[in-house]
């Protein structure tokens, strides 16, 4: 495998450059980040992908992650979270925001808002967190479907296949789930709420492609590391809602601080202060291109 880097990396579509990322022996390691400065952070810590979750995303509009927003919403987000890191983004897709047609369209959309990657689901509207109960599945044949559209849609689009039947048709149901997705030619499976060591162990034996671990906190799966799940067979991992909820926790003591001290007095040492800020969002850099292209001309009388 090529790994692309320099100026080949900066010819490459989104879609090429995740797959040299998986190209590489290690697992990849994808943080969610729903929002640009978020996305900055991510990498400045290192990562080298990026996860868009629908529950990030809907989380952080305000609103449950019921397959409510839609296809122009996460095309915002994924718009500023590609432009502002620069990093390959696997975005939650959802059901594909309706049946075929509408999946076509979402790959395409999603390509041009800057995504790298997608996972469709196998779910029905409303469609629900994948760790939650009473999930309704869509046909394997009417999923298969999504999949081949989907994948005839693409120019570069990495198509990743969800499966949500563990809960309801057990391993035997996803397994065979999972090998119809293949056939209709996903990239990569994603079995969602996958409950034990074994469990992952299992799956990734049956099913011989590339796969996708969840490790989402207060969810059916029990903490494992990303070399855990390396070990059980698994090539990447995404951590969906992490840092949605560390900042959402955050905000929440800040404001009760403020509305019990009157002031923001005693929150002061655990904010991010101007210049660390305006060092992660690059503000100086910003104010040194817009100096080097526009210099203000003042008229000939003056």
């Amino acid at each position: 495998m090529v790994y692309l880097t320099g100026s080949e990396a900066a010819r490459a579509s989104a879609g090429e450059r995740f797959r040299a990322l998986l190209g590489r022996p290690e697992i990849l390691q994808m943080p969610g980040a729903h929002n640009g400065l978020a996305a900055l952070q991510a990498r400045a810590a290192g990562f080298e992908a990026l996860y868009l979750s629908g529950a990030g995303m809907s989380a952080s509009m305000g609103l449950p992650d019921l397959g409510i927003i839609t296809i122009e919403d996460v095309c915002f987000f994924i718009r500023q979270v590609s432009r502002s890191a620069g990093l390959p983004v696997l975005v939650d897709g959802d059901t594909g925001y309706g049946e075929v047609l509408n999946a076509m369209h979402m790959v395409r959309s999603f390509e041009d808002a800057g995504a790298a990657a997608v996972h469709l689901e196998d779910q029905v509207l409303p469609k629900k967190c994948g760790h939650l109960n009473d999930k309704k599945l869509a046909a394997p044949d009417d999923m298969a479907a999504k999949i081949a559209a989907a994948v005839k849609a693409r120019r570069h689009l990495h198509i990743i296949a969800r499966t949500d039947a563990v809960a309801s048709e057990g391993m035997d149901g996803a397994v065979a789930r999972a090998l119809r997705y293949l056939d209709a030619g996903a990239d990569a499976i994603f079995p969602e709420a996958l409950y034990d060591r074994e469990m992952f162990r299992e799956f990734a034996r049956r099913v011989p492609a590339p796969l996708l671990a969840n490790m989402t906190e207060f969810g059916r799966t029990p903490f494992f590391t990303a070399s855990e799940f390396a070990e059980m067979g698994y090539k990447m991992v995404i951590w969906p809602v992490s840092a949605l909820r560390m900042a959402a926790k955050a905000q929440e003591e800040l404001f009760a601080a403020i509305r019990r001290d009157g002031g923001t007095q005693k929150m002061i040492p655990r904010m991010m202060t101007r210049n660390e800020l305006y060092a992660t969002i690059g503000y100086h850099d910003y104010e040194a291109l817009d100096a080097s292209i526009v210099r203000t001309v003042t008229p000939s009388s003056g």
